[in-house]
């Protein structure tokens, strides 16, 4: 049997203009790419899902600033394997510089976070560290405040194609329809990776052209019915989701939910949920969203098929809870104005540092004292509206009552 690399390695982008999705970053107005361009390679942090291109963006900066790439993953690394690499840059070979490309950093700790401090304090090495965790929970807040957060975000089946397209002669000299290349982008969720191995395995299945049929055999059951070939199912089942929650209907909620679980997404619809939990419930439950957020927690932490559990329950809480959007009105309407040009100067007894003419209001009765808090240009403008829940206008009656006195 030979050996050779996986389809994912053989197909890595080796450019910029190769690598599928990311145009937020690599693209011609790129972050990415205009930093490379400008010769600045900061130490970074990519954070994303699987497949998503963080690897092969990593290489692509180092091939581009002329450093030594060195890679090193996190769940089998020690200090020593840093230090080692770090005793590089005396040597011939590390005097352009080192990059270490640090795969999954979430599994390191405090201590051996800190003690990457040291090598990119003094230039040693340039650090790109990957993570599909949220950094900002995961990361120690010293390292973190020395490197850029650059976020990957799910490619797109469309922008998937024509990546497969381009290989797919190279795997099948027979070919393989169109339909099929859309299938496997369509069912891979947004996972390059996941998408090349699948075409490289219906390649090897297939007795002449790869078609839907051959890559429909390589796929869960769970996969089925849940992507198409533009995404437009799955980004309309979240919509569906946070519509039926928002008009309150839990059989829908859950049904709609179940539909992005089966189809193997958690990432998706754990954030459609916490901004549920604020759009469309808001104050008129506040507790809604330090509930979701514990739900979503939990999930994250117990991965499917449990995850379904805790999501349940926050799927059926937002659907029966009182609906406010209150809060999202008055922002949106303060932030036309704002973008209107309006308020520019506040308040002179709300700066600092002397705060001449503030009152304190927990000096006065109930803790409320009338002065101005908006600039002079929106005094008096109301962007706030109770809503007509429960909630909300028990606060209106409460303010009601102290403001009259």
């Amino acid at each position: 049997m030979s050996t050779q690399k996986p389809a994912a390695d053989r197909l890595r982008p080796r450019s910029f203009d190769e690598v599928c999705g990311q145009s937020h970053l690599v693209g011609p107005r790129g972050v990415l790419r205009r930093l490379c361009e400008k010769g600045r390679i900061p130490s970074m942090i990519f954070f994303g899902p699987p497949g998503t291109g963080k690897t092969t963006c990593a290489s692509i900066i180092a091939e581009s600033s002329g450093m030594e790439l060195r890679r090193l993953n996190a769940t089998t690394a020690s200090l020593s394997d840093v230090k080692e690499i770090a005793q590089e840059t005396a040597g011939m070979f590390g005097q352009g510089g080192i990059l270490l490309y640090l795969d999954e950093i979430q599994y390191f700790n405090k201590k051996q976070q800190q003690s990457l401090l040291e090598y990119l304090e003094d230039g040693r090495i340039t650090l790109i560290a990957s993570t599909t965790e949220n950094p900002h929970y995961y990361i120690y807040d010293a390292l973190l405040s020395r490197c850029c957060v650059f976020e990957f975000k799910p490619v797109s089946a469309k922008d998937m194609v024509p990546l497969l397209s381009r290989h797919a002669k190279d795997l099948c000299p027979a070919g393989v329809s169109e339909d099929a290349l859309s299938y496997i982008a369509g069912c891979s969720a947004g996972d390059v990776r996941r998408a090349v191995t699948l075409l490289d395995c219906a390649a090897s299945l297939a007795e002449g052209e790869i078609t839907v049929e051959v890559a429909h055999e390589l796929l869960p059951s769970i996969m089925s019915g849940c992507f198409d070939r533009d995404d437009d199912v799955h980004y309309d089942l979240l919509s569906c989701l946070q519509k039926s929650i928002r008009g309150s209907d839990p059989d829908a909620a859950v049904f709609y939910l179940a539909k992005l679980l089966e189809g193997g997404d958690l990432i998706s619809p754990c954030r459609r949920l916490m901004v549920i939990a604020s759009e469309d419930i808001g104050a008129a439950y506040p507790m809604a969203a330090v509930i979701v957020r514990a739900c979503v927690e939990s999930a994250k932490e117990l991965g499917l098929p449990e995850a379904r559990i805790p999501l349940a329950n926050a799927a059926i809480m937002l659907a029966t809870a009182p609906k406010s959007n209150s809060a999202y009105c008055a922002l949106d309407a303060a932030a036309e104005d704002i973008r209107s040009g309006l308020g520019q100067s506040v308040p002179t007894h709300l700066k600092s540092p002397l705060f001449k003419g503030y009152k304190y209001p927990h000096s006065y009765p109930d803790h409320w004292v009338d002065q101005q808090y908006l600039p002079d240009d929106v005094k008096g403008k109301k962007y706030y509206a109770f809503g007509d829940n429960k909630t909300e206008k028990a606060a209106e009656a409460y303010w009601k009552n102290i403001k009259k006195k």
